[in-house]
């Protein structure tokens, strides 16, 4: 990945009616990252994966996409891209192939040439003169994807790509994507309400909440910040609690099975175990570990208060 920034908003806005479903949204995406794009239901990623693949208007702000202003090369720059939004519609009684035909014919280029490469890619070669009715669910979001990568983008948008698909429907769109931007040296801009998933895929995010940005950044850096929970394994959890209570390093302490719970600084936790050690307490495991569910909660509570 490198420092190029390919999509830029300034000031995004959406309203509706009296509503603002969107409103005053920066975001920055890089090169080669793949950015999870993160709100709970209502918090407008909908509205403006709409606004950044110029399928509505914004009320106010704008888009870039590759340096230049949407609204100044609309064609050029959407043709560099692709999208799936919410869920891919087909013609059911035909083939996977011949629906990417249709679309190839639609986008006016030499995408045609395209559709071999891209039913490899997203598994179904062998099921490509099936119809599509025969589709199982998550075959047909690896077709909608299969839609998106025709004409070699060089981003890809996709909203909720895993929704309603199966255990193992998500595991194969998650190897999909990470595949796709590890080979293919894509950006790829994925909306997901699955936190787990963006966890193991995203590289930066960026969380918005009520239509506004609450915060972006990489995945790795924001979930070292701030506390973190820290599970500690020794057979001599009493003493260990003693110490830990008496240290003034964690705000929180409690037992959860057979290990010990606790909350504090990332930088505090190297001092931690040196107590322990120090008490004659021998440690076992100690992992600190912040999920991105108990980030994304902290973050997106807290901006509900304000």
């Amino acid at each position: 990945m490198d420092d190029t920034i390919v999509l830029r908003t300034y000031g995004l806005a959406k309203r509706y009616r009296r509503r603002w479903a969107v409103r005053n949204l920066d975001l920055n995406v890089r090169r080669g990252e793949v950015f999870g794009f993160l709100g709970p239901n209502g918090a407008g990623k909908s509205t403006t994966i709409r606004m950044l693949l110029s399928l509505i208007r914004p009320t106010e702000g704008r888009v870039e996409l590759f340096g230049n202003p949407l609204t100044r090369r609309r064609r050029a720059g959407l043709r560099r891209i692709g999208g799936l939004v919410e869920r891919p519609d087909f013609y059911l009684y035909l083939s996977a192939r011949r629906n990417l035909e249709i679309i190839a014919s639609l986008r006016g280029d030499n995408s045609a040439s395209d559709i071999n490469p891209v039913l490899e890619t997203v598994g179904l070669s062998t099921r490509a003169h099936d119809k599509v009715k025969t589709y199982s669910h998550g075959m047909k979001q690896r077709l909608g994807i299969a839609q998106a990568l025709l004409g070699s983008p060089e981003l890809i948008i996709l909203d909720e790509p895993t929704s309603g698909l199966d255990p193992q429907g998500i595991k194969e769109v998650r190897e999909l994507i990470q595949r796709l931007s590890r080979e293919g040296r894509m950006t790829i801009f994925l909306s997901s309400h699955l936190l787990s998933e963006i966890e193991q895929t995203a590289t930066s995010m960026a969380i918005i909440n009520q239509g506004r940005l609450v915060v972006q950044g990489r995945v790795t850096e924001l979930l070292a910040s701030g506390e973190n929970i820290v599970r500690i394994e020794t057979p001599m959890v009493d003493n260990a609690l003693a110490v830990i209570a008496s240290s003034g390093l964690a705000t929180s302490a409690h037992v959860v099975g057979s290990m010990i719970e606790c909350s504090m600084p990332r930088e505090r936790v190297a001092d931690m175990n040196r107590l322990l050690v120090q008490a004659n307490i021998p440690v076992h495991a100690l992992v600190p570990k912040r999920s991105l569910e108990e980030f994304f909660l902290s973050i997106t509570e807290g901006a509900s208060d304000k």
